[in-house]
């Protein structure tokens, strides 16, 4: 690992509140999991089940190493110096799980740890590295891990082997669950930013994650506006079906497509509302948080998935429109070649 970058100046955000970076898709969809039916249940008796809080750290304490001072400093000191730039009171333990597939999550429910899987300290450099764990802060800070936790379990265990869950609807709670994880992963993508103050390197995280290697970029194999181009590509495919396929392929992942968030981080980054909080313009924890209005959340909820209708709609009447001259062509052409 190269030095850290420690050394460069960053803001710090004193008392900063999760909703000053939060996407409002990640609160709507976070509210209707709530109100899914059973799904209160499901979260009770998995915690239950598990032993609580102490339950789920000794799943890691027994099978991962803390990072600290003697074990992974680098890493460590990277993680502290962003639980100082979010003004978190408290540092999060930090655990490295020996895994080859790459990954990191926030865990448990009154005191979130993190979990960074080894294959992300191979592949990242220092840079990215302090994005990744700003990005995970961020779903501490947001209080994601209760339900990350409750995810992680309901997407990676059979329904049948939870026989506590008898009775309860679990498909309508499995599509919930997917469609908040990935719009959260959006919320935390702003907080990797926030933590690193690193554009590029926030976007080199999204291009390693979706298939690359630190060796890879060193010997000229990647290049980052190559990948930025694919990703607005991606973003601006809009071809006949291409919609719908876009939202097939993703109902049953738990995150958005590596392309797809380097493009709304971009968005975010060009609307202004990074240069914003880095000035300073943000709301704070406590009372300030606290008397945000509910409606504004919702207001902006809606804004924002009205946005997403309209777009769709315009791409199915543009898509219609398209596949309406290729018939006509097609029909003028077999006319004119009698």
């Amino acid at each position: 690992m190269s030095n850290p970058p420690a050394l460069r100046t960053r803001k710090a955000f004193s008392e900063i509140s999760a909703v000053s970076w939060e996407h409002p898709a990640d609160r709507a969809a976070l509210q209707t999991l709530r109100a899914v039916p059973g799904f209160d249940d499901i979260v009770r008796k998995i915690i239950g089940i598990l032993g609580g809080e102490r339950g789920i750290r000794l799943l890691f304490q027994g099978n991962a190493v803390r990072a600290g001072t003697n074990q992974f400093p680098k890493v460590h000191a990277l993680h502290v110096e962003v639980a100082a730039t979010f003004d978190w009171p408290t540092v999060p333990e930090l655990y490295v799980s020996q895994t080859p597939v790459f990954n990191a999550g926030a865990f448990g429910v009154d005191d979130p740890f993190i979990v960074m899987h080894s294959a992300a300290l191979e592949m990242l450099d220092d840079e990215e590295l302090l994005v990744l764990l700003a990005h995970e802060m961020g779903h501490v800070v947001s209080g994601h891990a209760l339900y990350r936790t409750i995810a992680e379990i309901i997407l990676a265990v059979s329904f049948s082997a939870l026989p506590i869950l008898a009775g309860i609807a679990l498909l309508p709670i499995r599509l919930a669950i997917l469609e908040w994880h990935r719009k959260s992963e959006l919320s935390s993508d702003r907080a990797g930013l926030l933590g690193s103050q690193d554009i590029l390197a926030s976007q080199r995280l999204f291009m390693k994650m979706a298939g690359g290697t630190r060796g890879q970029i060193r010997q000229g194999e990647m290049d980052l506006n190559a990948f930025m181009a694919q990703a607005n590509e991606y973003r601006a495919a809009n071809e006949g079906f291409d919609f719908l396929y876009k939202i097939l392929n993703t109902l049953a992942l738990t995150h958005p497509m590596n392309t797809v968030r380097a493009a709304e981080l971009q968005q975010w980054v060009v609307g202004g509302e990074y240069d914003r909080i880095l000035r300073g313009e943000y709301t704070k924890r406590g009372a300030e948080a606290k008397e945000r209005s509910i409606k504004d959340d919702i207001s902006e909820a809606g804004t924002h998935y009205a946005g997403e209708a309209r777009e769709v709609a315009s791409q199915v009447v543009d898509a219609a429109k398209r596949a309406a001259d290729k018939v006509g062509e097609a029909f003028r052409k077999a006319r004119d070649d009698k």
